[in-house]
């Protein structure tokens, strides 16, 4: 399990993140909810080493991982899939992954290699395309691959629907929860409400660094904070 408890992180003076808690379980997806300057991607960042926090904790399987570096947390079994996917452009897929995969022995490589292309098969098919040349649809998934390659426990998704048409966004989507339904818990920062909740079990709203409501996804639609922390007060008014 994967716990952040009163989370506080700050950019010099300005405090970004307000003591958020949540909690992901594994195989299951917590989809953080707020609008643009919410504290959620800082929230991502801080968990995953790339920001560290000011206080507060976060907690993998009950041992604390709160302030570790980047990589110290991956082989802790995090994985961050960053927003704007970011894969190595001028690489093939086949180099991406096999970044991804750096912490792993080469039988474990070897293993998830495979599963990763049977999960994704246009990674398999375009195996030594440059990533560069890839539609926004198939950099996303190479993201994915490129995390899976470290064997986390819990993966990290900021954005990953950013500038994807809607298509592409159902696809992607689905592919967060194949990866859930595999054991994987995810904790995914999400703007496109209505299709992060079509995939969810667990939302977290926020609204200036601070937690206003968190419970099951099947009830976040309807309830007053949700609408009010992504859609502004006129929501409440439809």
């Amino acid at each position: 399990m994967l716990e952040i408890s009163d989370l506080r992180v700050s950019y010099a003076h300005v405090e970004a993140v307000r003591g958020v808690s949540v909690t992901v379980h594994p195989g299951k997806v917590t989809l953080v909810l707020g609008p643009n300057g919410a504290g959620k991607t800082t929230t991502i960042k801080a968990i995953a080493g790339v920001h560290p926090p000011d206080s507060g904790t976060v907690t993998l399987d009950g041992t604390d991982i709160t302030g570790l570096a980047p990589h110290a947390i991956v082989r802790r079994g995090i994985a961050l899939v960053p927003e704007g996917r970011r894969v190595f452009a001028p690489l093939t897929i086949a180099e991406n992954l096999r970044l991804g995969g750096y912490t792993a022995s080469k039988a474990q490589f070897a293993e998830t290699y495979a599963r990763v292309e049977e999960m994704f098969p246009i990674l398999h098919e375009r195996s030594h395309a440059a990533a560069g040349l890839l539609s926004g649809g198939e950099q996303q998934m190479l993201a994915f691959g490129r995390a899976l390659m470290s064997q986390p426990k819990f993966m990290l998704l900021d954005e990953p629907s950013m500038g994807l048409a809607p298509v592409v966004v159902d696809t992607v989507l689905k592919s967060v929860r194949a990866m859930a339904d595999a054991g994987i818990g995810i904790l995914m920062v999400e703007q496109n409400a209505e299709a992060g909740l079509d995939v969810a079990d667990e939302v977290v709203a926020v609204t200036r660094g601070e937690v206003v409501y968190s419970g099951a996804a099947k009830e976040a639609r309807s309830h007053a904070s949700v609408l009010r922390a992504f859609l502004g007060e006129a929501a409440l008014a439809e």
